[in-house]
């Protein structure tokens, strides 16, 4: 097994890890404007019911924002502790 192949492995999952962490810091951004636009428009329908959404805007966000965590934790899972060269040893038979 050849160094260019493990380095290959690596810059492969770099720019997947990349490429998912965009995608996931995208989404929450998105999810955060649609969340706190419509938290706009129920406070201009009822303006009397203004903490209760309030609460339940800062909960949905809440949960929301616990997507781009898991991603981060995932994406470090695949840089620091990459599986792909271990199955590329085991395929190869380099033990």
């Amino acid at each position: 097994m050849e160094a260019v192949h493990i380095a290959s492995i690596y810059s492969a999952t770099a720019i997947g890890v990349g490429i998912i962490l965009a995608a996931a810091g995208f989404g929450s951004a998105l999810g955060w404007g649609l969340i706190c636009g419509k938290y706009i428009d129920g406070i201009a329908r009822q303006p009397e019911l203004r903490p209760q959404l309030l609460v339940q805007m800062l909960f949905t966000g809440g949960l929301m924002e616990a997507f781009p965590m898991i991603v981060l934790g995932i994406s470090m899972w695949l840089i620091l502790a990459n599986p792909f060269v271990g199955a590329l040893q085991s395929a190869v038979g380099g033990g």
